[in-house]
C-alpha cells in the first residue's frame, strides 16, 4: 500500500494526476489529509472537483495553529496511523508544506517504510522562507527523490545526495493542466473572458506580515491598471483579506473575490493579460499557459521561469513592480515549458514500483 500525505490546495492539485493513475491501475493506496487547509474554499471544493475518492481519505483535522505545533500534531497523527498499518510500504509527500515535512518526520523513524519526495530539489537559497528549510529537510530524509527539472537534480547532487536516489520526472502540474477535466473546462470557457484584466494573488507571510508591504503592492497594481487600461481581479486568501480590510483602495480598479475552485482559477489565469503573484505554483502554471508573470518575492525556487523570460522576480517597491510589469508586457517571450510533457505521474509510479519491487525480498 502507498500512503499519500497532503493537506493544502496545491498538494491536492499536483497529486491529483498521480491519484487518478493509482485508481486506474487499481493500486492499493490511501490519502492522509492533515487538515492544514480546512476551509471549504481551500479544500473541499478541490477534492470534489478533481474527483478525489472520499473513501480513500483519512482526515487528521489538525487545522490552524502556530507553525511548530501544527507540524507536531500532524507528525503525531501520521506516525500513529503508520504504526498501526503494517501494509504501508511507502509514504509519498509533495513539495515543501508543513504537511509534507510532518509526513517525512513521521515516516523516517518507522522501519521498512520508504519516503518518496515528489517535486524534490527545489531551492530558493533564502533561509528566511520556512518552505526552504522544509524542502531541504525532506530531501535529505528521503529514500527516493523525484525532481521536476535537471536544475533541481543538480542542486541535490551538489548537496551530496546519492545519484541513484534521484530521478527527473517532470512536474505533475503539467499532467493536471493536460487532464481531460481541465482541458474540457478551458475549451468550454475559451474567449468568454477578455484579456483586459490583471490577475493578482498575494498570500505569503513576507508580503502579508507587514501591512505597509501589502499597501505598496496594492498601490502598484492600481498604477499598472491605470497605465495599461486594465482592471485587477484578486481572489483573496483569508489571511490577506483581514489585512486588506484596513487599507483604502480603488474598488473599481481592483475587484476582490473569494478563493476560486481550481477550474475557475485556471480559466481566469488562462485569459488574463498579466499575473502579479507571490505564489510558487502559479509561476509554473503561468509559464505552461504562456501568461507573463511578475513574482513579488525576493527569491524563487523556480529559476527555470526566470531563464525563459516569462517571469520577473520583483521586490516590494512601487516603482519596481510597475516598471517590471511594463517591461514584461512589451517583451517578446520565447515560450518553452521546462516541466515535462505531462507524463510525470506515469514516470513517478514506474520508478516507485521498481524501487519497492527491488527491495521487497530484502524487507518484506
Amino acid at each position: 500500500m502507498l500512503s499519500i500525505i497532503l493537506g493544502t490546495r496545491p498538494e491536492i492539485i499536483k497529486l491529483y494526476p498521480l491519484i487518478s493513475l493509482l485508481k486506474k491501475e487499481k493500486i492499493n493506496f490511501n490519502i492522509i489529509h492533515t487538515g492544514q487547509h480546512y476551509s471549504n474554499n481551500l479544500n473541499n471544493i478541490f477534492l470534489k472537483q478533481l474527483r478525489i475518492p472520499k473513501n480513500k481519505i483519512i482526515n487528521l483535522k489538525v487545522g490552524s495553529t502556530h507553525h511548530a505545533r501544527q507540524i507536531s500534531l500532524m507528525a503525531i497523527g501520521i506516525e500513529k496511523y503508520l504504526k498501526n498499518n503494517k501494509k504501508v510500504k511507502a509514504v509519498i509527500v509533495y513539495g515543501d508544506t508543513n504537511s509534507a515535512l510532518a509526513g517525512s518526520l513521521a515516516s523516517i523513524n518507522i522501519k521498512n517504510i520508504y519516503l518518496i519526495h515528489l517535486e524534490a530539489g527545489l531551492r530558493s537559497f533564502d533561509k528566511n522562507m520556512p518552505e526552504e528549510i522544509s524542502r531541504r529537510l525532506i530531501d535529505h530524509c528521503s529514500d527516493l527523490l523525484l525532481c521536476p527539472t535537471k536544475t533541481s537534480k543538480d542542486y541535490l547532487l551538489k548537496e551530496g545526495i546519492k545519484k541513484d536516489k534521484i530521478h527527473i520526472v517532470g512536474n505533475t502540474i503539467v499532467d493536471a493542466l493536460k487532464s481531460k477535466i481541465v482541458q474540457s473546462s478551458i475549451k468550454k470557457n475559451f474567449n468568454k473572458l477578455k484579456k483586459n484584466y490583471l490577475l493578482l494573488t498575494i498570500h505569503r507571510e513576507e508580503n502579508t506580515f507587514d501591512p505597509n508591504k501589502l499597501k505598496i503592492i496594492i498601490s502598484s497594481i492600481q498604477k499598472i491598471c491605470k497605465n495599461q487600461k486594465l482592471h485587477a481581479i484578486f481572489p483573496i486568501h483569508p489571511k490577506t483579506k483581514k489585512l486588506l480590510s484596513r487599507l483604502k483602495y480603488d474598488q473599481k480598479l481592483i475587484r476582490v473575490i473569494q478563493p476560486l475552485n481550481y477550474l475557475s482559477f485556471i480559466n481566469l489565469l488562462k485569459n488574463c493579460k498579466i499575473v502579479v503573484s507571490d505564489s510558487g505554483g502559479i509561476q509554473e502554471e503561468a509559464c505552461i499557459l504562456k501568461i507573463p508573470l511578475i513574482t513579488v518575492r525576493n527569491s524563487t525556487e523556480r529559476p527555470e521561469t526566470i531563464k525563459i523570460g516569462c517571469n520577473i522576480l520583483t521586490s516590494v517597491s512601487s516603482n519596481n513592480i510597475y516598471k517590471n510589469a511594463k517591461i514584461i508586457l512589451k517583451k517578446k517571450i520565447y515560450w518553452k515549458n521546462p516541466y515535462g510533457k505531462g507524463d510525470a505521474s506515469k514516470k513517478s509510479l514506474k520508478i516507485i514500483q521498481k524501487m519497492i519491487h527491488k527491495n521487497e525480498k530484502k524487507y518484506y
